[in-house]
């Protein structure tokens, strides 16, 4: 489960390191082979042809005694106890090498050798039998060295003899070794060389995905309507997939609008009515105005819920901040004209959230209404950018709340006076349709003395 939730870079970064580990071992020690067998082979010619000489000088008297015709000591069998050795043995004598130093030559199994059979006739021909290739052997030689042997029983004059050459092991490991040092430190720099250009592959080839994955999140934000369509072969059916289902979230977000919007006429009007109706009835049933009130009030605040709601998927709208709180900040000003209030709008031209414009107009009206009735004479909106969102706060100097107030007053229907006019849902509303956009609603204590109030809404700017 895990690694079916992996990333795909991880996964190919993870497969082509694996990848390129093996095919690394696996050519070195293909190409150890190929050493081994190329110097071992240059070794084994070496001594062959050391063998070979020695068969041609070797002569046989009518004693059955052997010797030789010329010096069969020439480089490498002249250092002493090199390793570099050879040796005729027949059943009357033996002759070494001056390498040999006295010692006596003896490979592996070499007493138990059968005799050679008896040469061949002379062939048509007139050219000689072939010979019999050289044995290899390997064991411990004198003076305690490891040695690679080559053997070769012939016949001469009717004479068994067996023709050993030795090399030491070290100049077959030697050489090898010398040789797998460079290659490694030539295949370290061919691995990382290939890891390299495989992390540059995973990211440019994953490139793609991250336009895409940053075309909906524009599309998410508002910035665009659908992810562009000209895309890579393997991601294009997901693009056209996606631009597909916004337009079908397009089509039912239209419909749910048109819905809520025949909702609300059909209700209003028969509420209309039964107000007008009820100012006809006598003075003791009063408080049933203040229900119809009240049934309006709370038909509307579900209607907005309903119509935030539609808006559920991809954000379309931007709404600018700094307008709005102006606007409703005169007209909260000169409906409080009784008494003379500093109205301060620190929201910079240019902020704009993901919201729709009236579910804005409610929000900040409800939360500039309150601070305009509790404040003493000073009223401050101000704005700031946190990561994706954008938070607005409004501050006064009023008498503000305790905490066990704040609590209190974004409950609905929860009113903190009841000398005051209203219904006690403005903050509710307001934080339920902050909620409804992925933001939240956030009182405290402000500076000037009173309450402050932060909305947080998903930002719309664009980078």
């Amino acid at each position: 489960m895990m690694w079916r939730n992996a990333s795909l870079g991880r996964r190919l970064m993870i497969g082509a390191g694996v990848f390129i580990t093996a095919a690394l071992i696996v050519a070195a020690i293909l190409i150890s082979f190929v050493l081994h067998r190329f110097v071992q082979g240059q070794i084994d010619q070496r001594l062959d042809g050391q063998i070979l000489f020695l068969a041609s000088m070797l002569e046989v008297d009518g004693g059955g005694n052997m010797h030789l015709a010329g010096s069969a000591d020439g480089p490498p069998f002249d250092r002493r106890r090199h390793g570099w050795y050879w040796q005729v043995s027949g059943p009357n004598n033996v002759l070494r090498s001056r390498s040999l130093d006295g010692g006596d030559l003896a490979p592996p199994d070499i007493r138990n050798r059968r005799a050679p059979p008896p040469p061949p006739p002379p062939r048509a021909d007139g050219d000689p039998p072939p010979r019999e290739r050289p044995l290899p052997a390997d064991g411990e030689g004198p003076y305690g060295r490891m040695l690679h042997f080559r053997i070769l029983n012939v016949t001469v004059s009717g004479t068994p003899v067996t023709i050993v050459a030795s090399a030491p092991r070290d100049a077959v490991r030697g050489p090898l070794w010398e040789a797998m040092r460079t290659l490694s430190l030539s295949l370290g720099v061919l691995g990382i060389a290939l890891i390299c250009a495989m992390l540059i592959q995973v990211r440019l080839g994953l490139r793609p995905l991250e336009r895409l994955r940053q075309a909906v999140a524009d599309v998410r934000s508002g910035r665009r309507d659908t992810v562009p369509n000209a895309q890579p072969d393997e991601v294009q059916p997901l693009a056209t997939e996606l631009n597909a289902l916004l337009v079908q979230n397009a089509a039912n977000l239209e419909r749910a609008r048109k819905h809520v919007s025949n909702l609300a006429h059909g209700l209003k009007t028969p509420l209309a009515t039964l107000a007008v109706a009820l100012k006809k009835q006598p003075p003791g049933s009063d408080d049933l105005h203040g229900l119809v009130v009240l049934m309006d009030r709370r038909i509307r605040h579900h209607l907005g819920r309903a119509r935030s709601a539609a808006l559920g998927g991809p954000v379309r709208t931007r709404t600018e901040i700094a307008l709005h709180v102006a606007d409703l900040g005169l007209v909260l000003d000169k409906v409080n004209a009784d008494k003379t209030i500093d109205f301060v709008n620190h929201i910079p031209a240019g902020v704009t959230v993901a919201c729709e414009q009236q579910d804005v107009d409610e929000m900040l009206g409800n939360v500039l209404e309150n601070a305009f009735s509790w404040c003493r004479g000073k009223v401050t909106v101000g704005s700031r950018e946190e990561m994706r969102s954008v938070v607005i706060a409004v501050e006064d100097d009023g008498p503000g709340l305790s905490p066990e107030q704040m609590s209190q007053a974004v409950q609905a229907g929860q009113r903190l006076d009841e000398s005051s006019p209203g219904f006690g849902f403005g903050l509710s509303i307001t934080r339920e349709l902050a909620e409804l956009y992925a933001g939240s609603l956030a009182l405290d204590r402000s500076p000037l003395g009173g309450l402050r109030v932060e909305i947080r809404l998903p930002s719309a700017s664009l980078d």
